[in-house]
């Protein structure tokens, strides 16, 4: 077994920098969260009525679903884009970069001015505002989740990429407890204010995401020769099977979050706009809870394999697609606060928790990010539609057509994962914990770091 550090492999116990690299990306996630979260939320309560003409309410929500819709289409190119440099540069360059677009055009929304004051440009300044948002956000996901789950422990991987999972909730935990804050403001600084303050939260994680070292996974395989000219072609030739897995497993989740904490919202305070308050602070509360759910779903895929998990919760979110909208409609703040804590407190906690690691390695290391950002923001493309066709639905049907909406996207997400193949399996959990058994006992027994060999038929770990 080789023993020097020159020797260009990896260690089974993951990089020095494992665990700040993980909570850096976290970190960064939760920023681009509380951002893209923002615009949802403001879509939901203000934007109807502050960029778009007064004269039809149900109109001007259709309207504002609409642009958030945009900034999900726009995902898939950020995400196409993001994961080629990732691929090709490295994960480190695409995090920054990613970071800094997405903090300006944040800030930027808080700046415009309404319909009132400037007409039809001010809708328009919103949708390139938006779009912009969308490639930033698109290009940030796969950099992260693969810089965190590159560096950890191989044995660890799921709960080392649910790291930067878990920073989705909190980014969406600090959203909704900052608009729940702002709600008690005057005038535009109801939704004027989130959106400025966005500017602390970007120059913090801009900070720390800078001090991260480049993936060593990527690093071996660059000086190996085996990093692609063109990753993204490589990836749509050679790994498609792999982008639409990863779409059908990711539509769920999409669908699953903004059903609820947009569209959901939405539906209540139109309906009963005393419970807007007890909405906004049960989507806070069942935040936190997923950042623990998160967590927690991560560590558990790496003792039981990740498709228990996700088989899990793709069968709850079947079973609670009508249930969620006869709870709601009884008007009770308990109840209603019970539905966002299941919602997105346990089942789309469970379901993050278990994407970073079962995402990834639907790919090889040449092109990882590549694969796995673009089959990711392609349903999330799809999944930002839920809003506007959740409104629609009910707009024609009732409450039942936002229930089916739910409903057909989790047997979409049961249908993916029955259809995928565990990749952390029983052997290959036996495996691994062999090979850092073994560097363990080197570590003690040499006293100094000691790197396991890299088996060729795991380059993809």
């Amino acid at each position: 077994m080789p023993t020097s550090a020159s020797a260009g492999r990896r260690s089974v116990l993951g990089s020095k920098d494992r665990v700040k690299t993980a909570v850096a990306a976290a970190l960064g996630t939760s920023v681009e969260n509380y951002d893209f979260i923002a615009y949802g939320t403001a879509s939901a309560l203000y934007f109807g009525a502050v960029f778009f003409p007064a004269s039809d309410r149900f109109v001007g929500t259709l309207l504002s679903f609409a642009t958030l819709a945009v900034g999900f289409v726009m995902r898939p190119l950020g995400g196409a884009v993001g994961g080629y440099f990732a691929d090709k540069l490295g994960r480190k360059p695409v995090l920054v970069t990613a970071m800094i677009v997405m903090g300006a055009a944040t800030f930027l929304i808080g700046l415009l001015p309404t319909y009132e004051q400037a007409g039809v440009l001010a809708p328009i300044l919103l949708v390139t505002i938006r779009m912009i948002q969308g490639l930033a956000f698109g290009a940030e996901w796969g950099g992260a989740i693969t810089m965190a789950y590159e560096h950890a422990p191989w044995h660890r991987r799921g709960m080392f990429a649910a790291i930067p999972q878990s920073g989705n909730p909190l980014g969406i935990a600090l959203a909704s407890g900052v608009f729940a804050w702002s709600d008690t403001l005057d005038g535009s600084w109801q939704w004027r204010t989130p959106f400025l303050l966005s500017a602390v939260l970007v120059i913090v994680a801009l900070v720390v995401r800078s001090r991260l070292s480049e993936s060593p996974e990527f690093q071996e395989a660059q000086a190996g020769g085996r990093t692609e000219k063109n990753p993204l072609r490589a990836t749509l030739t050679g790994d498609w099977r792999g982008i639409l897995r990863v779409i059908a497993l990711r539509v769920v989740e999409s669908f699953a979050y903004y059903s609820t904490a947009t569209y959901l919202l939405n539906y209540i305070t139109e309906r009963h706009p005393d419970l807007r308050p007890v909405a906004l602070s049960a989507i806070t509360a069942a935040s936190v809870l997923a950042i623990a759910v998160t967590f927690l779903a991560g560590a558990l895929t790496d003792r039981i394999g990740r498709r228990p998990i996700y088989i899990t919760a793709c069968t709850a979110a079947i079973l609670f697609a009508f249930p969620m909208y006869l709870l709601t409609n009884s008007a009770q703040p308990a109840l209603v606060v019970a539905v966002f804590i299941i919602g997105i407190g346990i089942i789309h906690a469970s379901l993050t928790g278990t994407q970073g690691s079962l995402l990834t390695e639907q790919f090889r290391t040449a092109t990882r990010t590549s694969g796995a950002s673009l089959g990711y923001q392609v349903a999330a493309a799809i999944g930002g539609f839920a809003p506007l066709l959740a409104a629609a639905l009910v707009g024609a049907f009732g409450w039942p057509g936002a229930a089916l909406l739910y409903l057909g996207a989790a047997l979409v997400g049961l249908v993916g994962i029955l259809a995928t193949k565990e990749t952390w399996g029983r052997q290959e959990r036996e495996r691994v914990l062999r090979l850092v058994a073994e560097e363990g006992r080197a570590r003690t027994a040499s006293n100094r770091p000691t790197d396991a060999v890299l088996p060729s038929s795991s380059q993809s770990r």
